[in-house]
């Protein structure tokens, strides 16, 4: 049997066997301790926890602000709608980038690099493509070189740059950037993944997962409790599953 690499932290592999398309039964999860490194992301001890909410009055918010837009719509009457904004664009006009990836290994199937962080705001670990904010005298393909480096400690090849994409338009004027970028492995680097460059506060956890079971292991994610996908994430999988299904 074949099996895939699923490491927990820059130190614990999971080995997952590469199921067929229809197979539904898994075996058990084995794990392998390797040495601790001292740059690695620190151990965690507790599952987080919020201990309060509160309203935030903008003079005090650090990252983002409010907004109240005042326009006339298509028919000639005047509206107002509330909106969120970052304070944090740069010069490339663009909020932030994610990095959508391939893996190419020269003995095993392609596939995708995905993270796992906990977002307050949801209480939740999300599902997600490595991702981060573009300082403010970067391009998106250096923040996205420079992320990808930080939170997989892989260094990519960027393939393309989509144009800049609203990222919740209902709510914010926040935009991004998707980078499409690959990693080429050699034989021997899935044994252990290269260190993370994490700042004070990130706890991310790296999952390799094969491009052939990318939809069907988002929808497994999505059915755990305190797990959520992301939309932009599960829209990318879930439009290459409709192409090969319809």
């Amino acid at each position: 049997m074949q099996y895939v690499l699923f490491p927990r932290s820059s130190f614990t592999i999971r080995f997952l066997p590469i199921a067929r398309p229809s197979s539904r039964i898994r075996p058990p999860v084995r794990r392998m301790q390797l040495p601790r490194c001292s740059l690695a992301m620190s151990h965690k001890t507790q599952e987080p926890v919020i201990t309060r909410v509160s309203d935030l009055p903008v003079e005090q918010a650090k990252w983002v602000t409010l907004k109240k837009i005042e326009y006339v719509d298509q028919v000639g009457k005047a509206r107002i709608w509330e909106a969120a904004s970052r304070k944090t664009r740069g010069k490339a006009g663009v909020d932030a980038v994610a990095m959508g990836n391939i893996l190419l290994h020269p003995s095993r199937a392609p596939s995708t690099l995905l993270v796992i962080q906990y977002r307050p705001a949801l209480d939740s670990y999300t599902v997600e493509w490595p991702a981060g904010l573009v300082d403010a005298d970067e391009t998106a393909e250096q923040a996205a070189v420079r992320e990808f480096k930080e939170e997989t400690g892989y260094d990519c090849r960027v393939l393309s740059i989509s144009p800049p994409q609203a990222a919740d338009p209902g709510m914010s004027d926040a935009n991004m950037q998707l980078v499409m970028v690959e990693v080429r492995l050699a034989e021997g680097d899935e044994v252990e993944q290269p260190e993370q460059r994490l700042e004070d506060g990130e706890h991310i956890e790296r999952v390799v997962v094969p491009l052939a079971e990318f939809y069907d292991r988002l929808v497994e994610y999505s059915k755990q409790e305190r797990m959520i996908v992301a939309a932009k994430l599960f829209h990318f999988a879930a439009g290459m599953h409709f192409a090969k299904t319809h």
